[in-house]
């Protein structure tokens, strides 16, 4: 049997572990010991709990409850919190997701220790080196000893910077779950009837990026242009708590007018907003994806994707964060005759799990 040690702390990750853990835990069952580490990254109930319970993910062995502060230290004082756990644990492999300070310094710690480092959504690039996330990203693929791409794409990217070894096109877990809960969603949420929201007769948007919410001039051309679509069809605004924060502290909340403010919601009811949403305008990677995945066109506040794929297919167009462009882009906005599959089978979880047993050391 080998030990795998999960390193999560924000939505995404949680959402993404859950379709591995779900593997582990139906597949390999006597052959993989999973231990979840928790990091607090997100504390608030409404963005962690929740979805631990909706997800079937198991109750984290540690929870390590380090949220706040900048950049530097909080992913410090994870550092050192990690560490301490995998001196404990000394697990064979040591399980990172995606690009938030999690993951960094889960693979920073790992490595450190000389621990086998494996990172799901390895290679994904912006080219942007302001987000922080780009640069969580690049050293964890630097560190990681297996790297899980979900795209052709991202592989590319790897070979470019002279990385191959351990190098492996796996799929898209996040396609994973969206084939597993797609249906669940409709038969089990309540979240349009709750909102009075019509099937295809509303647009969802989200906002939480750095790149727009500590940039107020970017913040408010978003919302504004937000206000502005309100005008002529509903809008529904799941508002992250940080996003509510600064626009409450500077005054500008009244500004979204009639915009439908709503608490972040569990994830079965975003996938049934997502879903059901005429479009969705969003700053969110892993939102992108799953509008391509639910077929439904998106408007990306930023000024690049990892996901290109989306773009080039037509279903995602990147708008910034300029007011007349987003509500420019949402009049002209068509869907696209065709839909590809871009990210996988569905069958992502598997092959990390079988490729984590063929590389014990």
């Amino acid at each position: 049997m080998i030990k795998v040690l999960t390193i999560v702390g924000a939505r995404p990750q949680f959402i993404k572990a859950a379709a591995v853990s779900r593997v582990i835990r139906d597949s390999f069952a006597g052959k993989i010991e999973e231990v979840l580490v928790h990091t607090g990254q997100h504390y608030d109930e409404n963005m962690s709990q929740v979805f631990f319970d909706e997800l079937d993910i198991p109750h984290p062995r540690y929870n390590l409850e380090i949220s706040g502060g900048r950049h530097g230290e909080m992913t410090g004082r994870m550092l050192e919190s990690i560490e301490k756990v995998l001196l404990d644990e000394n697990p064979d492999w040591v399980l990172i997701y995606g690009d938030t300070n999690s993951t960094l310094a889960g693979a920073l710690a790992a490595a450190k220790l000389h621990m086998p480092v494996a990172h799901v959504e390895a290679g994904l690039r912006s080219f942007n080196m302001r987000m922080p996330e780009e640069i969580n990203r690049i050293l964890a693929d630097r560190v990681s000893n297996l790297l899980f791409c979900p795209t052709e794409t991202a592989v590319k990217n790897l070979a470019a910077e002279g990385v191959a070894k351990g190098v492996f096109n796996v799929g898209d877990v996040m396609y994973d779950v969206s084939l597993f809960y797609r249906e669940l969603a409709r038969e089990r949420s309540n979240v349009l009837r709750d909102f009075k929201l019509d099937e295809g007769g509303y647009v969802l948007a989200t906002c939480h990026r750095a790149e727009n919410t500590d940039d107020p001039v970017r913040l408010l051309a978003i919302v504004d242009a937000l206000a502005a679509i309100a005008r002529s069809m509903p809008v529904v605004f799941p508002l992250h708590p940080r996003t509510r924060k600064l626009l409450t502290e500077d005054g500008h909340l009244d500004r979204l007018g009639i915009v439908k403010l709503i608490d972040p919601v569990s994830f079965i009811d975003m996938v049934r907003l997502e879903q059901s949403a005429q479009a969705i305008v969003t700053d969110s990677g892993g939102v992108q994806k799953e509008a391509y995945f639910y077929g439904v066109p998106c408007l990306t506040t930023r000024d690049e994707t990892e996901w290109v794929e989306t773009v080039n297919s037509g279903w995602n167009k990147l708008v910034g964060a300029d007011a007349g462009r987003i509500t420019h882009a949402f009049v002209e906005l068509r869907r696209p005759e065709s839909h590809h599959p871009l990210y996988g089978d569905g069958r992502a979880a598997e092959r990390i799990v079988q490729l984590l047993l063929e590389h014990r050391s």
